[in-house]
């Protein structure tokens, strides 16, 4: 029952950071475990953080486990930035495959904390406005287009690289970005197209929208794959 297996998370949590800062609290928020540690080290709160991953994963093998930190505060008024914080890097460590990241890991991610926390409609407005047609599309017809414009902005825009870590053909990678065109408006190819579909993609995963992560199969492009006999360029 989902009783008990909440249950059970939140006891194996407690177990490890415990043992590592006795006074350590836990507690289920809704579809997360809040966990309070009462020191001001950032070392301390890492080392929880570890502990408690390391026995999350020898209890409950086979799960997916992401946890996250905020940066130490005092102040019990800063509690709430402090939830925010660890809930932005827990949206970024999961769309990234993390399992352990703290606030200051996020790097440009904490810029749009503010966005988030004060006025989450605007952010879901940006990412509406460039991303969101690709979501909906690769939703659509199982195809990936944001795991290709995320690969290619990883790349600095090289079209090669991309097409070597897709492990895909470039022509491939090529016809894929023209449906970012023109799907989104956005042109990869211009510094502003390049800036605000990078941003999209942020707001997405510290809005904790999911994106696909498998194969690509578009219409139109041989199944998202390219004869053979065509010879690249």
């Amino acid at each position: 029952e989902e009783g008990d297996w909440r249950a059970r998370v939140l006891a194996v949590a407690e177990r490890g950071l415990r043992a590592v800062e006795r006074d350590s609290l836990a507690a289920w928020v809704a579809d997360d475990v809040v966990v309070l540690v009462p020191s001001p080290e950032a070392d301390v709160a890492q080392r929880v953080a570890e502990a408690a991953s390391r026995e999350l994963e020898m209890s409950l093998t086979g799960f997916h486990l992401t946890l996250a930190r905020s940066r130490p505060t005092i102040d019990p008024a800063d509690l709430h930035r402090a939830g925010a914080e660890a809930a932005l890097a827990a949206n970024v460590a999961h769309a990234q495959g993390t399992t352990l990241i703290s606030f200051e890991e996020t790097g440009a991610y904490r810029l749009l904390l503010p966005a988030m926390s004060e006025d989450p409609t605007e952010l879901q407005r940006f990412h509406d406005e460039t991303v969101a047609p690709l979501v909906a599309y690769d939703d659509q017809y199982e195809t990936d287009l944001v795991h290709t414009l995320d690969s290619f902005l990883e790349a600095d825009g090289n079209v090669a690289r991309t097409a070597e870590k897709l492990f895909t053909h470039r022509h491939t990678v090529r016809y894929r970005l023209e449906r970012v065109k023109e799907l989104s408006g956005l042109d990869v190819g211009s510094t502003d197209g390049r800036e605000r579909l990078g941003l999209g993609l942020k707001a997405m995963r510290v809005l904790g929208i999911p994106g696909r992560t498998g194969p690509a199969y578009e219409r139109g492009a041989g199944g998202g794959r390219v004869p053979a006999e065509e010879k690249d360029r």
